[in-house]
């Protein structure tokens, strides 16, 4: 029997070999959204480094949100890291949803990312 973790881990490697496979460019917008918090990070898989990280585990977030796993937490997220992702050179992104649907607190954090000027 098939766990739910192993059909989550099944499912996020599904969606990263495609977006992998289909030979991209642009630096990768990866999305962890936990049971509490959500996590956004710009990734260059080229170099292998980081370009940009938020969380809803930051101070500044912290203070204005009275939950980490609301969805307007997450369009704090995705707004905060647009930004930086923009001070750090990226402007356009393919977004990686990391097996989850792409619906509530991970669509409000890739609108906001549109919405603050990330290009995906």
């Amino acid at each position: 029997m098939i766990s739910k973790q192993e059909r989550y881990e099944f499912r996020k490697a599904r969606s990263r070999s495609k977006l992998l496979a289909n030979g991209i460019v642009r630096p990768r917008l990866s999305v962890y959204r936990g049971t509490k918090y959500i996590y956004a990070q710009v990734i260059d898989d080229a170099k292998g480094t980081t370009v940009a990280s938020a969380s809803s585990l930051e101070k500044e977030l912290k203070a204005k949100a009275k939950s980490g796993k609301s969805i307007d937490t997450a369009k704090q997220v995705g707004a905060l890291l647009a930004k930086r992702a923009i001070a750090g050179g990226v402007s356009e992104v393919c977004f990686d949803r990391g097996g989850r649907i792409y619906h509530g607190r991970i669509k409000a954090l890739a609108d906001a990312a549109r919405e603050a000027g990330l290009k995906f």
